[in-house]
């Protein structure tokens, strides 16, 4: 099992996390936008077609030694996560509303904190097994299977939610022992695979807001992806973890801001249920942590 890395670490990794949640909720907030613009395959294209050409751009100096990596096998099925986690969560937020699907995406950081019980050594007792439940209870409230308003298309944030718990916990392995711009890197790139065979039948004449669109999306897809990357490197995964709530409050500003989309009263239940279980699992952590 591993030891716990020092307060101070962790202090700085959750700042990280923090701005990184920020730029991540700001890249799905244009992706919404440029969904509607341009479609969303096209939305997945800028975001990594753009982020390989910056990252290509900082890295061309030294771009053989970032581009070697100890572990491809990893790193490639690393970059299917995020994938898919962004393919399930863009084409979901152009049917649903922002704050929605933010709420739904919200149970990955419980599921995040098993996995580094299960996969990665970190400590995790019945308390937090429960809270994880709570967690997914509180999911369903928001998806309302079976319910009068329940739409298919919350089911992918629902699923985004476990590929990008996938992704977090390879982040955190491999960032170990390797360059925060290797993983970058070749996130980027094979992230910019599949939507560049598909964009040129899915292509539509690109307006002036299009082209500042697609710039923001790269901008702030790279940003928080090398954020998020050295906070999973600086703290441990099941700290980090519940910070990612503080998105769904940039969702819900967002949404009612530039779309005008306010949550129901079952989207707030449910997302409040998430987020309690998620701050509880951080009591725990910070109690443990600060115990003489």
């Amino acid at each position: 099992m591993s030891a716990p890395l020092p307060v101070a670490d962790n202090s700085r990794a959750i700042l990280l996390m923090l701005a990184a949640i920020f730029c991540f909720t700001s890249m799905d907030a244009t992706a919404k936008a440029l969904s509607q613009e341009s479609g969303t395959v096209v939305a997945l294209w800028a975001r990594y077609a753009g982020q390989s050409l910056l990252v290509l751009a900082l890295v061309s100096r030294r771009l053989g030694a970032v581009a070697r990596t100890r572990f491809p096998g990893l790193q490639l099925l690393r970059s299917a996560f995020l994938m898919c986690s962004t393919t399930l969560f863009f084409f979901g937020i152009s049917h649903i509303g922002l704050a929605q699907a933010t709420a739904i995406m919200d149970v990955n950081p419980v599921l995040i904190t098993l996995g580094a019980a299960l996969f990665l050594g970190e400590t995790v007792g019945p308390r937090r097994i429960v809270a994880i439940a709570i967690s997914l209870v509180g999911a369903m409230i928001v998806i309302r299977p079976g319910g009068a308003v329940f739409s298919l298309w919350s089911l992918l944030p629902f699923c985004a939610a476990f590929t990008y718990a996938g992704y977090a916990l390879m982040t955190r392995y491999v960032g170990r022992s390797e360059d925060p711009w290797t993983s970058l890197l070749y996130g980027a790139l094979f992230g910019a695979i599949i939507p560049t065979v598909l964009v040129p039948f899915h292509w539509q004449p690109v307006t002036p807001k299009g082209v500042v669109l697609m710039l923001m999306l790269a901008g702030f897809g790279t940003l928080g992806q090398l954020l998020l990357i050295r906070a999973f490197t600086a703290g441990e995964a099941a700290v980090l973890a519940p910070f990612g709530y503080v998105g769904l409050v940039f969702a819900t500003l967002f949404g009612i801001v530039a779309f005008g989309e306010w949550p129901d009263l079952w989207t707030w239940v449910g997302a409040l249920v998430i987020v309690g279980s998620g701050l509880y699992v951080w009591h725990r952590e910070h109690g443990a942590r600060t115990a003489p």
